[in-house]
């Protein structure tokens, strides 16, 4: 977990060319560098002749660029090597699917597999197997040879070169992105150095910028010990107490210098790492009585509620428009807006953190062509589904979260809409008359039960819809109970015990008692459950 500011550098002329040479010089080293490493392949830490890399980039930079240098080669190759596993699975994932289902004649299903609606559309899926087929006997290659595909610059960049009338670019403006994006100006953070950095130093006093220029490019120097001061300074706005906590005790803080060619202006990053805090468990936070935002990710929307520690709903649920549409940087802004406002509201009601559920739909993303339906509602769908941004959104909400003193706690996800729909719904809206409570309302619900330790589902015997002519007891839904492991039914209290059984109700409103063999995982429940004897009849209704 760490913290990244960014601050404007009104550089001059002379100060953009100076950057402009230092970093295509650097960013040459790093290319050289990085080609070395994907050379040397798949070898332990210790065998990547990193010493000996940096000793050789040391006479054409400094020592400490050299390191800069070699640890982001080491972090690329890693990245590369981790999309390759990626990739592969996806890959693994959609021929397993697609032979399933050829395996299946045409129209017709077999252990609830599909088989294809016609000749036509079967020619073509065989076709595409052997396709990814083809393309994992690549990737598969790739990985044993510890020799990953690497693009400095970006291969989406790479291939509008060739399509350049239709991304409404000029040669010479994609030359000018190109080496933009080939600039290295990166320096590592050093403990002890003056101000947190000796490469790339920020006087906390006047803001002012040195930059220790590499061997061959000394004579660029307008400062002492080889050194290039910019005639601008920087301020650091955003979060400036902590970047000063951090320069004046001289702790290790990281400067990136980034140039933006579509406006022409340059920008300084400076980053740090926070301390590691030891994060309460979700009976931990029940234990103690805190509240939780419960937040449920949909398609243009979050759906919010407050849970309290005992799993009952606090006030009314809140709807978080999220319009994820036109480019990453806007994406990514209005993401950022989203998380911010969930954070306002936990802040505003109370509540120690922020429940969410654990989405990930890679296996879905890769077998939706074959899960997810046909023709235009099937494509629909898909979209829907693969612009959901659940891993963003996720450590978006952690880092926002950690820097404001909340807690983030990942659930489940199975079940939560359905259950929160059977058994919250309806309560939620008698509980909130002014607002129109929606099915994505009653699943942050469940999703906040199930982060403090509750079971998701209502037990039965609640109070009735109307408390003036119904008088039932009030079970304990609302307080913490025992769940036996292995399983996701419904905890019950202490009691009488009764093998293997959940409880329902009948035409009578009293409780019945019917045999389950398992749950819905399949498995047999690894110890008893027991019921609570006040809701096995014993209790009458009265009028």
């Amino acid at each position: 977990m760490g913290a990244r500011i960014r601050d404007r550098l009104r550089v001059s002329a002379n100060d953009a060319k100076v950057l402009q040479v230092v970093g295509e010089h650097l960013g040459g080293c790093t290319r050289v560098d990085l080609a070395e490493r994907v050379r040397i392949g798949k070898v332990a830490v210790k065998e990547n002749r990193r010493a000996e890399r940096k000793r050789a980039l040391s006479k054409v930079s400094s020592s400490r660029w050299a390191g800069a240098i070699t640890r982001t080669s080491e972090d690329q190759y890693q990245l590369s090597l981790r999309c390759l596993f990626d990739e592969r699975a996806s890959l693994r994932r959609s021929i397993v699917k697609i032979r399933q289902r050829l395996a299946v004649p045409c129209g017709q299903r077999a252990g609830g597999v599909r088989g294809y609606l016609n000749q036509a559309e079967r020619a073509q899926k065989q076709r595409r197997l052997q396709v990814l087929i083809a393309r994992l006997a690549v990737v598969e290659a790739r990985i044993e040879a510890g020799r990953p595909a690497v693009v400095v610059g970006g291969r989406r960049l790479a291939k509008v070169r060739h399509h350049l009338t239709d991304a409404g670019l000029s040669e010479a403006g994609w030359r000018e992105r190109w080496e933009a994006a080939r600039l290295f100006l990166t320096a590592d953070g050093e403990s002890g150095a003056p101000f947190g950095n000796y490469t790339i130093s920020v006087d906390p006093v006047d803001g002012a910028v040195t930059i220790v220029l590499p061997e061959p490019l000394r004579h660029l120097a307008n400062a002492p010990r080889g050194r290039y001061r910019l005639a601008c300074t920087v301020t650091f706005s955003h979060r400036r107490e902590e970047w000063l906590d951090r320069v004046t005790a001289h702790r290790a803080v990281r400067y990136d210098i980034t140039l933006d060619p579509v406006r022409g202006r340059w920008y300084l990053d400076a980053s740090w790492s926070t301390p590691e805090s030891v994060l309460p468990t979700p009976v931990e936070l029940a234990a103690t009585g805190v509240r939780l935002l419960a937040v449920d990710l949909n398609a243009g929307h979050l759906a919010a509620c407050v849970i309290d520690a005992h799993g009952n709903p606090v006030g009314r649920p809140f709807t978080v428009l999220t319009d994820l549409t036109g480019p990453t940087s806007r994406r990514d802004g209005r993401l950022r807006q989203a998380v911010s406002e969930l954070i306002h509201l936990a802040k505003a009601n109370g509540c120690a953190g922020l429940a969410i559920e654990n989405l990930g739909f890679d296996d879905a993303r890769a077998t939706g062509r074959e899960t997810m339906g046909r023709g235009r509602r099937g494509k629909a769908f898909r979209r829907t589904v693969a612009e959901l941004p659940t891993a963003r959104f996720r450590e978006r909400l952690r880092g926002m979260a950690h820097h404001a003193g909340l807690v983030v706690v990942a659930v489940d996800p199975a079940y939560t809409s359905r259950w929160g729909a059977q058994h919250w719904k309806q309560p939620l809206q008698e509980q909130s008359k002014t607002t129109v409570v929606t099915g994505h309302h009653a699943a942050a619900v469940a999703i906040g039960r199930r982060a403090l330790g509750h079971g998701t589902r209502r037990r039965p015997g609640v109070t009735a819809h109307d408390q003036r002519i119904v008088q039932r007891r009030a079970t304990g839904q609302t307080v913490p109970r025992p769940r036996a492991r292995g399983t996701t039914s419904t905890p019950r209290t202490t009691g009488t015990p009764h093998q293997g059984i959940k409880t329902c109700r009948d035409r009578s409103d009293q409780l019945a008692l019917f045999p389950v063999s398992q749950d819905r995982s399949g498995r047999q429940p690894a110890s008893p459950v027991y019921s609570d004897p006040a809701n096995t009849g014993q209790h009458r209704q009265e009028r």
